[in-house]
């Protein structure tokens, strides 16, 4: 990452010729401010990615200063940016409307709010169909709204501010389908339609990620098997493939933080599949099958608990240990069971707030649980490595209990 650091209207610090960040050293404004982005644009002509417009702390001032210096639309002093801004703007917006050649989107502007919600999901399914469309779609819409930002006010901007409120409207349903970072309403999908610029885009209905698939919110689980069924069934599948995979995703994030064995083993599952399919080695509707299969076996694993009278944390202290082949063929699911019942209750009983931080702790844990793998037989040349994954695996679930 380059910087460049402007103090008093004057650039210091480093040579950037690929600059990524401009910081200033106190607040500028108006006319100080449009000198400054001015001076940073003609230095740093020939960096990738366009204009700097997205200043952290004074977009504000930016769009004010915009608006002093571009009456009469646009028509301000030449060495303000505005018509660089604008000129940016249509050339991101020509770009973007050239990922929908083919594709008719005029009805989103005329229908009511469930025929916008059609025509989002169709257009999603058309992004998503083109090579690393995904990726290129979020990248150059997220161009074109910074420039928009800046310059909404020119006339020629006004021109397109429906279509860049569509545009806007299926990145929003996009990333938040395919979003797997579990940030928590990282992009709501309702947010981001009524807060566009487009008044013709805005509903009063609640959009989330079911809505924008098509798909009947599940009762239960997420990933049932009426749901299931209704994804396969789905006529979009590259959509049907974003939706299934953020949920496996987000099921796997969620196992994670109880039992390490199974969440590596379906992560690895899955980023295989998904690495065929990336590779052009699966078509969609494959991918969606795997996918199906991969959300049935963690439905199994979720059930094996039940089945072997196991609580989920003794099952994830079982898998821990069934994870060697050898052991399961010489000891068998019952004695298994009852060492991964006793090392839930001694690791519960032994466990203290920072003992991951303590060696002295960590080294009587280890102990505990060497002395329980011997007594019951389990095999000397996988006694080590049964006990690393069994501590890592009493570091992510104990934190609870250190604290009860």
């Amino acid at each position: 990452m380059s910087i460049a650091i402007v103090r008093d209207m004057w650039l210091t610090g480093f040579d950037c010729p690929n600059l990524h960040t401009m910081y200033l050293d106190k607040p500028i404004r108006a006319h100080g401010l449009m000198q400054t982005i001015a001076r940073v644009n003609r230095v740093y002509k020939d960096k990738p990615g366009g204009l700097i417009v997205d200043y952290l702390g004074v977009a504000y001032e930016l769009k004010k200063a915009l608006r002093q210096y571009s009456n009469g639309g646009g028509k301000g002093k030449t060495h303000y940016p505005i018509e660089e801004i604008v000129e940016v703007l249509l050339e991101q917006h020509e770009i973007v409307s050239l990922m929908f050649h083919g594709f008719d989107y005029s009805q989103f502007f005329m229908g009511n709010p469930t025929e916008k919600l059609t025509v989002i999901k169709t257009a999603m399914e058309h992004i998503l169909k083109l090579d690393e469309g995904k990726e290129r779609y979020l990248k150059n819409v997220t161009k074109l709204s910074r420039a928009f930002a800046l310059a909404g006010t020119h006339d020629k901007a006004k021109g397109i501010r429906d279509d860049v409120g569509f545009f806007q409207a299926v990145k929003a349903g996009i990333a938040k389908i395919t979003s797997t970072d579990g940030t928590k309403d990282r992009l709501d999908v309702d947010s981001a339609i009524k807060q566009i610029v487009s008044k013709a885009i805005a509903t009063d209905e609640i959009l989330d990620i079911f809505d924008v698939a098509g798909l009947e919110k599940p009762e239960i689980s997420i990933l049932s098997q009426k749901f299931l069924e209704e994804v396969r069934d789905m006529p979009h599948k590259n959509l049907a493939f974003e939706l299934l995979k953020k949920l496996i995703y987000d099921e796997i994030r969620i196992l994670s933080r109880k039992n390490i064995i199974q969440s590596r083993s379906f992560t690895d599952m899955l980023e295989k599949s998904i690495k065929r399919y990336h590779n052009r080695s699966i078509e969609a509707a494959e991918i969606i099958e795997e996918l199906i299969e991969l959300a049935r076996k963690m439905n199994e694993a979720r059930r094996r608990g039940e089945e072997l009278g196991l609580t989920d944390e003794e099952l994830a202290f079982y898998d821990s240990l069934e994870v060697n082949d050898s052991a399961v063929a010489i000891l068998g699911d019952d004695i298994l069971r009852t060492i991964a019942r006793e090392l839930v209750e001694t690791i519960r009983r032994n466990v203290s707030i920072d003992w991951t931080l303590r060696e002295s702790v960590q080294a009587q844990m280890r102990v505990a649980v060497k002395r329980i793998l011997r007594r019951y037989g389990y095999p000397p040349d996988k006694q080590e490595s049964a006990t690393q994954t069994v501590l890592k695996q009493a570091s992510l679930i104990c934190k609870d209990w250190a604290t009860a």
